[in-house]
């Protein structure tokens, strides 16, 4: 087996069969791939839609298990069963463009990668998803950004996701990985389908993720470079938008760049809300 796909779910009836049809298209050979999903107690019909998949889209090996209580054990419980020489780990409203395994699996190979980062696309319907889509394109590769390849044997070298940490133990886990072997970045792109935006909707899911950022913060130190890239002020509203020469692009889109601009400062307003309340 060569790559195991891990993605967990809850509650994900509306999303899943995209994603593994997704999975069922890539270019890459099927029996060499896996799917491991793992579901943390449904109540609708996410873990039959799976079971659906399993009799259909042979020789795909689809296996589904139950566990949790978060993304971070979710990710780690399905890894450690994984068989694959490499883990993709996939959030359940994504879709993989076709060429995307079979770029990663070799150019780990080739260029003696462990790690790899996958440019994101945010999908929906209307003008804010294009406004979220221009923002995530500044991302990519950054501190902001996760590797989201990896190599199996390396993922348990440095024991996986904190499972402390919920939103933030991507940053985390990408830290790490970086400490012990060379990652790089790919072409092909990952979907990511955030349907039709909601702002309230937005602004709570960025907030849920930010519970544990104290815990993020006391292990690495609040005066540790990074820490200050990826929560300071500075770097967040300005510095990401403008190094290595990405402020031409940014500034090219007047529309999208004021508008980025709204939905960081809205973020931000709900931050010193919430430290004041």
């Amino acid at each position: 087996m060569d790559v195991s796909v891990v993605i967990t779910t809850k509650n994900e009836e509306k999303n899943i069969e995209s994603c593994l049809r997704s999975i069922r298209n890539v270019t890459y050979p099927q029996d060499k791939i896996e799917i491991i999903v793992v579901d943390n107690n449904s109540t609708d019909k996410t873990k039959e839609i799976v079971e659906e998949f399993k009799k259909w889209f042979t020789p795909l090996n689809v296996q589904l298990f139950n566990g949790g209580p978060e993304r971070s054990a979710q990710r780690n419980f399905g890894i450690e069963r994984a068989n694959g020489k490499y883990v993709l780990y996939l959030d359940v409203d994504m879709i993989l463009s076709e060429s995307v395994v079979s770029e990663c699996v070799e150019k780990c190979e080739k260029e003696g990668c462990i790690a790899l980062y996958i440019p994101e696309r945010i999908i929906g319907k209307g003008f804010w998803i294009k406004v979220r889509d221009f923002e995530r394109s500044f991302y990519n590769a950054t501190v902001i950004d996760c590797v989201r390849f990896v190599r199996r044997d390396k993922f348990l070298e440095i024991d996986g996701f904190d499972k402390t940490l919920t939103g933030p133990e991507d940053w985390d886990f990408d830290r790490r990985i970086k400490e012990i072997g060379k990652v790089s970045i790919v072409d092909s792109p990952i979907y990511h389908n955030e349907g039709e935006f909601n702002l309230k909707r937005y602004i709570n899911k960025k907030s849920y993720y930010a519970k544990t950022f104290d815990e993020y913060i006391n292990k690495w130190g609040k005066n540790d470079r990074t820490i200050r890239k990826q929560l300071g002020f500075c770097y967040r509203y300005f510095g990401v938008f403008m190094e290595r020469g990405k402020w031409m692009r940014f500034f090219s889109h007047p529309v999208l760049f004021l508008s980025v601009y709204f939905l960081r400062f809205m973020l931000g307003l709900r931050y010193i809300l919430k430290e004041r309340g």
